[in-house]
């Protein structure tokens, strides 16, 4: 008999492109088309809560993006901590948890205490895990989690590496999104990804929706994960070998 994937994936992680575009297609700022990504942002995790996932990651701001235009980013700045007072309250009570993942030493101090107070408020949250990646990048989070590994003396193995990751504490995603009909992840979940199904939606991150994400979701269903094995293998051992091999990923 065939295997058969879960009806949804574990953890989705998205690239969240194209609210530039979106912008400049309209003759806006493209801050105005960052501001329309919250918005789709925050039906994205609605969406996710009614579908019963359990992770989301978000791609918001990469370390790279320090290279945009500087009111951009004064802008991409301004937006976060404005939607952290405005979304916070209502992620809370939707019983999301907040973890925001990357490095925090370039953002200012009041940046910094806005993410710890919202990741506070929401620690005690078990619906959804909602990982937001701002000043991330793969290669960042690799080179930290070694540089973690040495520093205290521990030996560097796939395992203890995998420890150190800035997402260690959940597991790694099963279906990663980009939106903006670019065939690229950019940086993103470099480790976390060695065994995700991969999704490119042409449409542009403000224009996400429930029905892209469900059809993100069939797609990811669709296929096969067989994390080197034969499909032979997998047919043999029943879906829950598969499920159990996919949750132990990480440990192998």
């Amino acid at each position: 008999m065939a295997t058969t994937q879960p009806i949804v994936p574990h953890h989705v992680a998205i690239v969240m492109d194209g609210n530039g575009r979106w912008a400049t297609k309209r003759f806006l700022p493209r801050v105005a088309g960052h501001k329309q990504g919250v918005d789709s942002l925050s039906r994205c995790v609605q969406a996710c809560i009614d579908r019963g996932i359990a992770v989301l990651t978000v791609f918001a701001f990469s370390s790279e993006n320090w290279n945009r235009p500087s009111e951009e980013v004064s802008g991409l700045m301004e937006l976060l901590a404005l939607s952290l007072s405005r979304e916070v309250p209502s992620l809370k009570a939707n019983g999301v948890r907040l973890h925001f993942v990357g490095d925090r030493q370039r953002l200012s101090e009041k940046v910094q205490a806005g993410l710890a107070q919202a990741e506070l408020g929401t620690s005690a949250n078990q619906r959804l895990v909602f990982n937001v990646c701002f000043n991330y990048g793969g290669r960042w989070d690799i080179a930290q989690a070694a540089q973690k590994l040495v520093d205290s003396g521990q030996a560097i193995t796939e395992m203890s590496m995998d420890r150190a990751m800035a997402l260690a504490h959940v597991p790694d995603p099963d279906l990663l999104i980009r939106t903006g009909g670019e065939l690229r992840i950019s940086n993103f979940l470099l480790w976390q990804a060695a065994y995700s199904e991969l999704h490119f939606s042409d449409k542009l991150w403000p224009d996400f929706d429930a029905a892209a994400l469900d059809e993100a979701i069939a797609v990811f269903r669709s296929r096969e994960r067989r994390f080197g094995k034969t499909s032979a293998q997998l047919n043999s051992q029943g879906n829950t070998q598969q499920e159990a091999d996919a949750q132990n990923m990480k440990a192998a």
